[in-house]
C-alpha cells in the first residue's frame, strides 16, 4: 500500500517533536547551546569523538600510526556522549562549528590546529606523519575512495539507517529508495574488491579506515537491527573478505572499542590516555 501523500506547506516550519529518536537534539540551527570547556590531556593530540562509524575512522587512524611505530602520535581520546548534546557545549563548537564527532585538536604546532570531519582528521594525520597515503601515481586513486566513502555515509546512515531504523513510523518510499542506494554503494566497493586487495589498490591506506567502519557492522550485523538480512549483504562476498581481513590488525581491533559506550562493559574504552588503557579490554 502507498504511503501517504504529503503536501509540503508553502513555507517549512521547525517541528520538534517530529524528529524520531533524535528529536531531543535535533533543531534547524548550528551553534552552542551551553556553556561547556573541553577536557584537554597531556598529548599533542586530542580527539573528542563517540565509536560511531565516523569517531572509528579516527581512533583506528591513531591506534594505526601507533602501531607502525610513530610514538609522537600518541593521543588523548575524550567520549563525547551526543545523545545528551554535549556536542553543543561552547568548548566542542569552537573545535567544530557543525557540532558532529569526532574533532581533534593538533597541538603538535607553533599554533594549535582544530581539524573537524572524519574525513579531514585522516587525510591531516596522513599528511602529518607520512603514512598509510601513497606519494605516487596512486594517491589521486586512494583520495577517490576516501571522498566517494565521505559523500556515501550520508546515504546509508542518515537515509538508509535513520527510515530503516530510527524514524517514528515506516514508509515505504524513503527506506526503499535508500535501501537500493546502500545496496549501491556495497557493489561499487565488491566489484573494486574483486580487483584490488583494497579500495586504494594494494596497500591498506586511509580509504579502507574511512569505508570500513560503515561497511563491517553490516557484514556482522552489528547495525541498525536486521540490516543484513533485509539488505542481503552475504551477496557481497569481496566486502566480506577485505571486512575480515582488516579486523585482524590490531590497530583496528584497539581502535574500535576507544570511546565507545555500549556493549559490554570489556568491550568499552570511554577515555583513551595510554596503551595501559586497554589492559583486560578484549578487543
Amino acid at each position: 500500500m502507498a504511503d501517504p501523500t504529503y503536501t509540503p506547506p508553502e513555507v517549512w516550519t521547525f517541528d520538534a517533536e517530529n524528529g524520531g529518536r533524535f528529536a531531543a537534539i535535533n533543531a534547524p540551527t548550528s551553534g552552542a547551546r551551553s556553556e561547556k570547556e573541553l577536557p584537554v590531556g597531556e598529548h599533542d593530540f586530542q580527539l573528542y569523538s563517540l565509536a560511531t562509524p565516523n569517531g572509528v575512522k579516527a581512533t583506528v587512524m591513531f591506534e594505526e600510526l601507533l602501531e607502525a611505530g610513530f610514538s609522537d602520535a600518541e593521543y588523548d581520546a575524550w567520549t563525547v556522549n551526543i545523545s545528551d548534546g554535549s556536542q553543543f557545549g561552547s568548548g566542542f563548537v569552537d573545535l567544530n562549528p557543525n557540532s558532529k564527532i569526532p574533532t581533534m585538536l593538533d597541538k603538535s604546532g607553533p599554533e594549535p590546529v582544530r581539524v573537524f570531519e572524519s574525513g579531514a582528521i585522516l587525510l591531516h594525520l596522513a599528511e602529518k606523519f607520512g603514512a598509510f597515503l601513497p606519494t605516487d601515481h596512486t594517491r589521486a586513486e586512494v583520495l577517490s575512495w576516501l571522498f566517494w566513502q565521505v559523500g556515501s555515509a550520508p546515504f546509508i546512515g542518515g537515509g538508509f539507517g535513520h527510515f530503516y531504523a530510527y524514524a517514528p513510523e515506516k514508509y515505504e518510499y524513503p527506506i526503499n529508495r535508500y535501501a537500493m542506494e546502500t545496496k549501491r554503494l556495497f557493489d561499487v566497493a565488491d566489484k573494486r574488491l574483486a580487483q584490488s586487495e583494497y579500495l586504494g589498490g594494494k596497500d591498506y591506506t586511509i580509504a579502507d579506515m574511512a569505508t570500513w567502519p560503515w561497511l563491517a557492522p553490516f557484514v556482522v550485523g552489528g547495525i541498525y537491527g536486521e540490516a543484513r538480512k533485509f539488505l542481503s549483504i552475504h551477496e557481497y562476498t569481496h566486502v566480506e573478505r577485505w571486512v575480515k581481513q582488516i579486523a585482524e590488525r590490531p590497530g583496528v581491533r584497539r581502535g574500535r572499542i576507544v570511546n565507545k559506550a555500549w556493549g559490554e562493559e570489556d568491550e568499552q574504552l570511554l577515555e583513551r590516555h595510554s596503551a595501559a588503557d586497554f589492559e583486560g579490554k578484549k578487543f
